[in-house]
């Protein structure tokens, strides 16, 4: 093994741990916002920080791999890879702070049923399995799989843009639950940006895996499973 390849193996390793880091990030602001729970919510502002530092530490990976190696070819798309990707795993950890914050500001119980109706949970389990896909595709050096994602994105962005509606109608049944109105409608929307986010990394992964730049096209290449 090259030194070369030692790095790059070291720089997969560090963006599968922040991937890892930022799965269950996301479950625990899932949990903790449909639970209100502001010990879990504190957990993950708490983490936070450990995302952060991760994200500064595989820039400088990256950094080092081109000024020290040169990389071309598959090894170039690598390394470009590697690094756009982690810019939308650390937005990824982002979201899921915010949500945590909203659960310490609530300080409280939110409507259930308005939580039902606007699918929160379902979002939140849409998201798990987008960003579970894209780490066993990582794994598994797979760049099948990760096209599976673009469909569950629709799905977020179907139940976001139905959302307005019932939101709407909470606050105009009862104007007492603006406040909670507008914090389920925020994270709600969050919920539907980190999606978008998912997306980003498998259509990294599919670049460096196959060379395929999937960005600004209006349809995907279907999945052969």
């Amino acid at each position: 093994m090259t030194n070369l390849q030692k790095e790059l193996k070291v720089l997969k390793e560090s963006v599968l741990e922040m991937l890892k880091l930022v799965l269950k990030q996301l479950d625990k602001a899932s949990e903790a916002f449909l639970n209100m729970d502001d010990a879990l919510a504190e957990e993950i502002i708490h983490t936070e920080k450990r995302v952060n530092a991760m994200e500064l530490t595989i820039d400088k990976q990256c950094e080092n791999v081109f000024a020290l190696f040169n990389p071309v070819a598959s090894d170039l798309r690598f390394t470009i890879s590697m690094l756009k990707m982690n810019s939308d795993i650390e937005r990824i950890g982002d979201y899921a702070d915010g949500i945590a914050d909203y659960v310490v500001a609530l300080n409280g119980p939110i409507d259930a049923k308005a939580v039902k109706d606007a699918r929160l949970a379902e979002m939140f389990e849409i998201a798990y399995h987008m960003l579970d896909v894209v780490i066993v595709s990582f794994e598994s050096d797979n760049a099948v799989l990760p096209r599976q994602v673009f469909k569950k994105d629709k799905q977020l962005n179907e139940i976001n843009k139905a959302s307005s509606t019932l939101i709407e109608k909470m606050v105009l049944d009862d104007t007492q639950k603006t406040r909670e109105a507008l914090y389920l409608f925020s994270t709600i929307k969050k919920v539907e940006r980190i999606g978008d986010h998912i997306k980003n990394i498998a259509e990294d992964w599919i670049f460096y895996m196959d060379g395929e730049v999937l960005k600004h096209r209006k349809k995907v290449p279907k999945s052969t499973d």
